[in-house]
């Protein structure tokens, strides 16, 4: 590991532990190339009125007065931007910066451009096992491509697999294909994320699909413990029929050490809320939105409407964290 590997990645402790931002979730374009049904955000895309790379490099100097954050850089699909690498390069510096992709547009030289430009972690969206991939995301080929990008990321990054992961959203029409995707992601030797689809947030689904019936959790737990590749907090499988069933969750801690930045600059509690932002970043400075956040925190703690692996990661490391989440972050999600 470098110096400046250990240095971020021991900045990222230190914001977890002193209760300081440690997650943010950005999206640099709604702009995709594909239509999947639990997304809205493709058709309401707004590229002259992105935020421009000088924008993302002041933000990502005001999140480091904040504290040292994995940076989600997400979409639409990002890939669509011309300067994503320098968008990368940006948040590398002073954070952990993870990518989310289609994986359409990966190349062997864009592959590699990322990691040299500082990229800590990469996912690629992959939701069946079979040509039903194809179908969710209303583009003939998205499945060869994805695994594609999945082999020549895993090539171009420094740690290998390590480094990469497959991105999941579980639904009921794939829930018996967990453990098929597991098997394929371990024979491209990268890990897995497995994340419940979010139905009552904004720019979502627009019920088109449904969330699995409750039980899931508890058939995927021996999923989880057999496959260390799944790279993820065990107590998050543990939680997912608690949500199912109705039954009440840890209060949500989104908003305090964890937000979201639109590609517009609009600032909100999580993603499932952008739609209520407590500003824009090019209106007001980081520090006071992010006061603004911390405010409405009774208000968010009572959201009972997801249990996204978002969620889940903002609150099982909110507060400090507890052991058997640094166990996990430490063991199964180690990006080394």
């Amino acid at each position: 590991m470098s110096w400046s590997e250990l240095r971020r990645e021991v900045g990222f402790a230190t914001s977890v532990l002193a209760r300081r931002p440690f997650d943010v979730l950005l999206q640099v374009t709604n702009r995709c190339n594909m239509k999947c049904s639990f997304c809205d955000f493709w058709p309401n895309g707004a590229p002259q009125e992105e935020l421009s790379l000088e924008e993302m490099r002041r933000l990502a100097g005001e999140l480091s007065a904040l504290g040292t954050c994995i940076v989600s850089i997400e979409g639409g699909e990002p890939f669509v931007r011309a300067d994503l690498v320098d968008i990368v390069r940006a948040f590398a510096r002073d954070h952990l910066a993870v990518l989310y992709t289609n994986g359409w547009y990966v190349t062997a030289d864009g592959a590699r451009a990322l990691f040299d430009a500082g990229l800590t972690q990469v996912g690629v969206s992959i939701d069946y096992p079979d040509a039903r991939h194809d179908a969710k995301r209303g583009l003939p080929g998205a499945a060869h491509r994805a695994w594609q990008a999945v082999d020549l990321l895993r090539a171009a990054a420094p740690h290998g697999g390590r480094q990469v992961h497959v991105m999941t959203v579980l639904m009921q029409d794939n829930a018996g294909d967990i453990e098929p995707l597991m098997a394929e992601s371990a024979r491209h030797g990268v890990g897995h994320v497995v994340t419940l689809l979010s139905t009552r947030g904004y720019r979502r689904g627009k019920g088109l699909d449904a969330l699995p019936a409750p039980g899931v959790g508890r058939r995927l737990l021996p999923v989880w413990d057999g496959n260390p590749h799944w790279r993820f907090f065990r107590e998050y499988v543990e939680r997912m029929d608690a949500f199912l069933e109705g039954g009440p969750l840890p209060a949500c801690r989104a908003g305090v050490q964890a937000f979201n930045v639109d590609h517009v600059g609009n600032v909100a509690v999580c993603v499932e809320k952008i739609d209520r932002p407590v500003g824009n970043l090019r209106e007001a400075s980081l520090a006071e939105l992010h006061g603004r956040l911390r405010a409405r925190q009774d208000e968010v703690a009572r959201c009972q409407e997801c249990w996204t692996a978002c969620r889940g990661f903002g609150q099982l490391l909110s507060g400090g964290g507890h052991a058997a989440s640094w166990r996990d972050l430490a063991g199964r999600m180690r990006s080394r």
